[in-house]
């Protein structure tokens, strides 16, 4: 026998096995729901006690994608879908009708300069070189709406970066803003299984004023830091004016519930270039704690390692 090589495989894969399976014969047992294949019966897949499966689904479709994509690391966008971009912002106060709504639409308008904000940190992170095994670093990540998670996936379009686009289905229609990489832009049903891509390969993050969306998203990951669960990433906070005055960080710590050293787990900042430094030294400053790392730490070292000036002085030019 000349070849000697052996086959990768024995089992016709499934993707030939399900062209097979439509060309069948009709009969009434082949017609009936209880002879197509399980995973391409779409009432099976959707049953009540099929949802542990569905959960292992979205969990690992996303991760797959992101994997083949060579994503190494992600910085992550919070914040509000009705902020305005500034070439927006005086048509929706020119829209608002009565003293109420103006009010309201004059407090939006006064947020739209977090569009500009987010849009540029998302240029200087974008900026960020792959590591040595060509795994890319703090690639832009928000949900993919509109508003702040547009700014900020639209500030890797402008270096010509690919960014990720975590969407939800909500009840009412919506699509993925038009800045996010089509083949890295995901939908999801789950939003706990949403919020555990949001952070699984996190190593910054920034949230913009928002809703209940961003404080739920933004609070879990402080409940996940304060209690050991993950290891410390920069979180950075904009919006002195809005934080100070929409959470009483303050008092929490005057009433007990919190410590005073929980307060150092994010940073509030107004600029783009204020934030990157925050998380530039964040990882200096975890690279001269970690002088010798020793085997089997997390992914964060070789983001240490890596030199953070040729990218922010590339993202600045």
């Amino acid at each position: 026998m000349s070849d000697t090589r052996v086959p990768s495989r024995v089992f016709r894969g499934a993707k030939q096995e399900a062209e097979s399976a439509k060309d069948g014969v009709s009969t009434p047992q082949t017609e009936h729901p209880a002879y197509r294949l399980a995973f391409q019966d779409m009432d099976f897949l959707l049953r009540e006690d099929l949802r542990p499966v569905r959960f292992q689904l979205e969990l690992l479709k996303p991760q797959l994608l992101l994997d083949e994509a060579h994503i190494g690391s992600t910085f992550v966008f919070y914040g509000s879908a009705r902020i305005p971009e500034p070439e927006k912002a005086q048509a929706l106060l020119d829209a608002a009708e009565g003293d109420a709504a103006k009010k309201i639409a004059q407090k939006l308008v006064e947020k739209s300069k977090y569009y500009e904000v987010a849009r540029e940190l998302a240029r200087i992170a974008s900026s960020f070189p792959p590591d040595e095994n060509g795994m890319r670093q703090f690639v832009v990540c928000s949900g993919g709406g509109p508003s702040i998670m547009e700014a900020a996936n639209r500030g890797a379009a402008d270096v010509g970066a690919e960014s990720v686009g975590l969407n939800i289905v909500l009840p009412h229609e919506q699509a993925p803003n038009p800045y996010v990489t089509p083949a890295l832009s995901m939908q999801f049903h789950y939003f706990a299984l949403r919020k555990m891509h949001f952070l699984l390969h996190a190593r910054a993050l920034a949230a913009f004023p928002g809703g209940f969306g961003t404080f739920d998203e933004l609070f879990e990951l402080l409940t996940l830091i304060q209690t050991g669960k993950i290891d410390p990433i920069p979180v950075l906070l904009y919006g002195k004016d809005f934080w100070s005055r929409v959470v009483n960080f303050e008092a929490l710590c005057e009433e007990g519930v919190i410590s005073p050293r929980d307060l150092d787990i994010f940073t509030i900042v107004e600029t783009a270039e204020e934030g990157w430094d925050v998380v530039r030294n964040f990882y200096r400053e975890r690279r001269e704690d970690r002088a010798n790392p020793t085997a089997g730490e997390d992914p964060q070292p070789p983001l240490e390692r890596q030199g953070f000036t040729a990218a922010h002085e590339a993202a600045k030019r």
